[in-house]
This record gives structure tokens, sequence and C-alpha cells, in this order.
């Protein structure tokens, strides 16, 4: 089984910095950037360090991802978006879960032993908002294998003839919820582990939270619906 190490970038040179020192390459038999169009020197950094870097062949997270696996040259693909919230050596714990048979891994802020950046916070609205997707996709299309609860969630992997099969839409920026309401539909083997997540140490979130929520509820009708 070889693993590919994709990193997701949109002006993240920050969080490169933090991240790409701690790498273990010998964990990854490819490494490789898709970047959306970064401008603050990301792209020249990550060239520097000797990672090879792609720009998306279109706008959003949906295609960012699609790109990632044509790209792939490996058996599987691991996304990591390089924002130093998320310990680096966790991306190497993939490895196991694929030669275990499983097509789908996540690494989880939602179960026990995993850390969300919202567990100090009284009011937890993100959280429970990947929790409460994770409980609507689950009643609409789980009928075997292990549930998925962080359904929001880019630091995932997947096998690449399991991600072929999904048929990722346009929907932007749906791709992370549709990796797994159509690994439900398709029967992809699938599990989660447990990750700590920080804040991010730079930038702000390209996903705003109110405007990207109605985007991924109308996403859920839309799947319902589709063939």
């Amino acid at each position: 089984m070889t693993i590919g190490l994709c990193l997701i970038t949109w002006n993240e040179l920050e969080g490169c910095k933090h991240d790409i020192p701690l790498i273990d390459r010998t964990h990854f038999q490819q490494i490789y950037c898709i970047d959306g169009g970064s401008t603050d020197g990301t792209v020249e950094y990550l060239r520097e360090q000797g990672i090879e870097v792609y720009p998306q062949t279109a706008k959003g997270l949906n295609q960012a991802c699609i790109d990632g696996v044509n790209h792939c040259t490996c058996d599987a693909v691991v996304f990591f978006h390089p924002k130093g919230s998320i310990p680096v050596e966790d991306t190497y714990k993939f490895k196991a879960f694929f030669e275990q048979g499983y097509e789908f891994v996540v690494g989880s802020r939602m179960m026990k032993d995993s850390v969300n950046e919202e567990d100090g916070k009284l009011f937890k609205f993100r959280k429970w908002f990947v929790l409460g997707l994770g409980l609507l996709a689950k009643i609409l299309y789980k009928r075997e294998g292990n549930t998925i609860w962080d359904t929001l969630h880019g630091f995932r992997g997947m096998t690449v003839s399991a991600f072929k099969k999904l048929q990722i839409s346009n929907f932007n920026p749906s791709v992370d919820i549709e990796m797994v309401c159509r690994s439900y539909k398709f029967h992809i083997k699938r599990i989660e582990f447990p990750t700590k997540e920080n804040s991010r140490i730079a930038g702000e979130t390209h996903f705003k939270a109110f405007s990207t929520g109605k985007k991924l509820l109308a996403y859920m009708w839309w799947e319902l619906k589709r063939k």
C-alpha cells in the first residue's frame, strides 16, 4: 500500500512554515500540493522545500480534492491542510487503517480522546452543526459499517479507487460531507480515529459558518434527489 500526502493550500504560508519541517517524509511515497491561488508566498515556499505544487484546475474545495486524486500516483491519498492546527504526526496513522482494508479514513474531532477547537467554549455551534450533519447523513444513507461523525473535517484519506467511485460533484464546498454520504451509498469501508485540533496559527477560515452551513444543507437536499 503506497500513500500520497496531498497538501491543500490557499494563502497558508505561516501554517506551511510550521508544519512542513515537521513531516517525516519517509512515511509517504509522494508529497505534493494543490493550491487554490495563493499570493502570500505559499507556492514559492513549498517549491523551495522540494514539494511539487499544482494549481487547481477550477475554484472550490471540491475541485481541490478531485485534482488531488488526479495527481496522486499512489494507492491512497491523505488530504492535509497545513494550518498548524493538527498534529503532523497524525498523518502517519492512516497507513495502518488502509492496510487493514479500510478505504475511507477520517481524523475525527468528535470522538473520545479527540479535541475540538470549540471544546473550551460554552456554545459549540460549529461542533453541534457537524454532529447534526453526521446524524442526518447516518439516518438517510447508512445501512452498514462504521458511522463517520466528523463530517466536515478536511483531514481525511481515501483509496484512489474508492474516491473515483464516489463521483464527487461540483456542489462546492460539499466534498467533506459528500464523501461521507456517498461512502454510505457505495458501501465504502470506513473508520475514524481521534485527533486533536487547535486554532489555526495564522489567517482566517475560508469558510464562514453561516453561509457555508446554508450551502451544505442545500447539498444534503440535492444529494437526496441525486440519481
